[in-house]
């Protein structure tokens, strides 16, 4: 229900408020008042490797310490940059997010370490400050039974900060950002060669217990803040048992500190309480695909390729030409298995502009095993040659005007080298595996996104994601009539045009 009354179509945008109620957009900064505050050392100054050989798993690992910590949480979800106009300044964030408007919040589950606390802390990422606020301090030997240096770090959502503009359809962009966020905690820990798993084995009701989201005295009731994921940051692999009751039943009954308000007046959408009721339950997990990195040419160190990520307003249309090697670069670089699930989503491409690449409808195959299901289904016309390794083309042609309007009418969708849809098998996996999946599908559409904004800016290209689209009309070119696949998110990439009306500032300058 909530899927199909959320889409847009060229008879009606899904449901919003319309305009922009500037006065109640929602604080982008969560803070508790009464916690214990550590600010974070800056980590500017700190070497990280080249972007590209993170994905090599030859990076030394670093020790857990109050500095890599710092460094984890600066370059995955602290501030990037700041823009101003001359009259409104405005934070940019490592982890992408629609209309950057930041729905993700970080929790850390950390051991007892120097300059941070002498027992189990659960604490909150302030971003505003770098720092962390210290929302309970335990006593656990959960650790006896992890990897030494291990510790936890867990995403929530705020919706309504995505509601305030988006209305109905604001809880897919929450997933879409949640997906974004764990890609670039994902990307960071890869940075200090660390490795991560996202958690399986827990509720969301286990997770709002670890944070203290149940504590509802402790939050503004128009201000839902929903349990997203638990991901365990460890020196090597570790695929066994975690008792969480060795944290719950430590905590303390209720925290010692108030979350701030984040808005005075509220917009009231009841499908939007109920699809986060809905999707509210246990996580599901599937057979993870074996990845083999592909090679990429040297480039960048990575917390510049971090740090300078950025998601493009305009493309230049007279110059929006890439090689076939920076297109297959892109495209192969989301091969992994973000979430720990089988690749469930493929891409659909628009090619527009790839050296050597004749323009049309391609699709990119991140898990083969549906091709033959695809074939059955989409347009019997298509003719499915193989290009390269994972690579089809379904038909030739100028799909630039087709793109666009798709695209909500939006120019950016038809000015890049090539923009997609992300095809995600839909309708089998949510009876399969439940409602919790329906969000676990954008998670991974919100992680190949963030895969290819990183991929893009290390190739000295730009890109960004497109929550506008007219989903059936996208279904409808490909001749898909069921939900056995649905689209859940665009992208397009191409050659940035920067307005240089806008400044870009340091972010954290008054302590550099």
């Amino acid at each position: 229900m909530y899927h199909e009354e959320t889409k847009h179509s060229h008879k009606r945008y899904a449901k919003s408020l319309g305009y922009m109620d500037w006065a109640n957009q929602a604080n982008p900064f969560r803070s508790y008042q009464g916690a214990a505050k550590k600010i974070l050392p800056l980590a500017f100054s700190y070497p990280t490797p080249p972007y590209h050989l993170l994905f090599r798993d030859k990076i030394p690992t670093a020790p857990l310490l109050i500095n890599s910590v710092s460094q984890f949480l600066q370059f995955s979800m602290g501030i990037s940059a700041i823009k101003s106009n001359g009259v409104d300044t405005w934070a940019l964030r490592c982890n992408a997010s629609s209309g950057n408007l930041h729905p993700s919040e970080a929790y850390l589950i950390l051991p007892p370490l120097e300059g941070i606390g002498n027992k189990t802390n659960i604490s909150h990422y302030a971003p505003k400050d770098h720092s962390l606020e210290i929302l309970a301090s335990i006593d656990t030997d959960i650790w006896n039974t992890l990897p030494e240096n291990s510790f936890f770090i867990a995403l929530s959502s705020i919706v309504y900060r995505e509601v305030w503009k988006y209305g109905e359809r604001a809880f897919r962009y929450t997933q879409l950002d949640a997906g974004h966020a764990q890609r670039a905690i994902q990307i960071s820990a890869k940075a200090l060669g660390w490795k991560y798993k996202l958690l399986s084995n827990i509720s969301d009701k286990e997770i709002s217990k670890l944070l203290g989201l149940e504590q509802k005295i402790r939050f503004n009731e128009n201000e839902n803040e929903i349990p997203e994921m638990l991901l365990l940051i460890t020196p090597e692999f570790f695929n066994g048992d975690i008792d969480y009751s060795k944290i719950i039943n430590a905590l303390p009954f209720t925290f010692d500190s108030v979350a701030n308000s984040l808005a005075h007046n509220y917009q009231k959408w009841p499908l939007i309480s109920k699809i986060e009721d809905a999707t509210y339950a246990s996580n599901t997990v599937l057979e993870e695909l074996n990845y083999d990195a592909h090679t990429r040419d040297a480039t960048m160190e990575s917390k510049k390729v971090i740090l300078t990520r950025r998601s493009a307003q305009m493309m230049n249309k007279h110059n929006s030409e890439i090689s076939y090697e920076q297109f297959l670069v892109l495209l192969n670089s989301t091969d992994e298995s973000f979430n720990g699930f089988v690749n469930a989503v493929n891409l659909v491409l628009f090619v527009h502009n790839v050296k050597n690449l004749r323009a049309g409808l391609y699709i990119y195959l991140r898990n083969e095993d549906y091709k033959n299901t695809l074939m059955l289904q989409m347009n019997t016309s298509f003719l499915w040659k193989k290009i390269d390794e994972n690579l089809y083309v379904l038909a030739y042609g100028d799909y630039k005007i087709i793109s666009k309007n798709i695209s909500c009418n939006q120019d950016i969708a038809s000015e890049g080298a090539f923009s997609m849809g992300m095809l995600s098998v839909f309708a089998k996996q949510l009876i399969e595996h439940g409602e919790h999946r329906y969000k676990e599908l954008y998670w991974e559409c919100g992680a190949i996104g963030q895969q290819l904004y990183l991929e893009a800016t290390s190739l000295g290209l730009s890109a960004t994601g497109i929550g506008c689209y007219l989903d059936d009309v996208f279904h409808e070119l490909l001749g898909l009539h069921t939900n056995t696949f649905q689209s859940l998110y665009h992208f397009t990439i191409g050659r940035g045009l920067t307005d240089k009306r806008i400044l870009t500032q340091q972010p954290y300058e008054e302590r550099v």
